[in-house]
């Protein structure tokens, strides 16, 4: 089947990207990485007849710290991140997490935040930026507005973005000395989304868990943040006991579907079984 002609459209500026989807209406894609977009458009299970590029879009390049925040850009890419640099215990978290995002080449392009606009249900950074209280900021014609994690997500592949707004930028709260992370994925191949991931962040003191964080991957079709898991994890001593209480918890809160290679049963297994392996992780760096 031959497919329709796609008229390709650069924008030098967010302003001009956004200029460009609202002539376009809902018939327009917006590339940056483009990893997952342009296959898609490759086999027809996305149709658009406009593609407005933010390659040239120099203000929405770059990250910065500030006011105990980390700011990523719409063209940070997946490279970018697994590299970070920053005294916080965020960067370990988002560079273990970054190491299962696809293989080299696709982290070499894909973004960031253009993982968390195409809402895959298997995405790490979509299961992070939930569980870490993540905001996104868009523009449109309107202006600019921020939407927060537990908003943004609507299904798989669905987000609160409005067709002619533009992802401009994730921020993400820094963690703080002391906090311990951790991150575990199932998959079946080196490369492969995530049959199942889970990621989390913990502190503690006095001995005691004062508060944790944990998203998970591919439990249902939006990134799930299993607010009882870690409920039954706070006020706890971190022990075997309360990990596996907390993994319990976050197993039962998934609605997983099953695919060919994965039933939903084994799938919520699996969430269980890595919710533990990551809060270990993270309770053994906790100060």
């Amino acid at each position: 089947m031959k497919l329709p002609p796609i008229t390709y459209r650069r924008a030098g500026s967010a302003d001009e990207a956004v200029a460009l989807l609202a002539e376009a209406g809902d018939d327009a894609a917006v590339l940056a990485g483009g990893q997952s977009l342009l296959l898609e458009l490759r086999y027809g299970d996305v149709r658009r007849g406009v593609l407005v590029d933010l390659a040239g879009a120099a203000d929405l390049a770059g990250l910065a710290v500030a006011d105990g925040e980390l700011r990523l850009g719409a063209l940070v890419r997946h490279a970018a991140v697994e590299r970070l640099e920053l005294d916080d215990p965020l960067a370990r978290l988002l560079r273990r997490a970054a190491a299962y995002v696809a293989h080299p080449p696709i982290r070499a392009r894909g973004t960031f935040a253009g993982s968390l606009a195409w809402a895959h249900p298997a995405a790490e950074w979509c299961a992070l930026a939930r569980a870490l209280d993540a905001r996104m900021t868009v523009r449109g014609p309107a202006g600019e507005r921020e939407v927060a994690a537990a908003d943004w997500f609507r299904g798989p592949h669905r987000t609160r973005r409005a067709p002619d707004e533009v992802l401009t930028a994730v921020t993400l709260p820094l963690l703080g000395a002391g906090a311990g992370v951790g991150f575990a994925e199932l998959r079946r191949t080196s490369g492969s989304f995530a049959l199942a991931a889970a990621g989390c962040a913990v502190h503690v003191a006095a001995g005691r868990v004062t508060r944790a964080r944990i998203g998970l991957a591919n439990a249902a079709g939006v990134p799930v943040r299993a607010a009882e898991a870690e409920a039954a994890l706070v006020g706890s001593d971190g022990s075997p006991e309360a990990v596996r209480a907390a993994a319990d918890a976050a197993a039962a809160a998934a609605d997983p579907a099953s695919e060919p290679h994965c039933s939903a049963d084994y799938r919520r297994h699996a969430l269980g079984v890595l919710t533990a392996r990551a809060l270990t992780e993270a309770l053994g760096e906790a100060a």
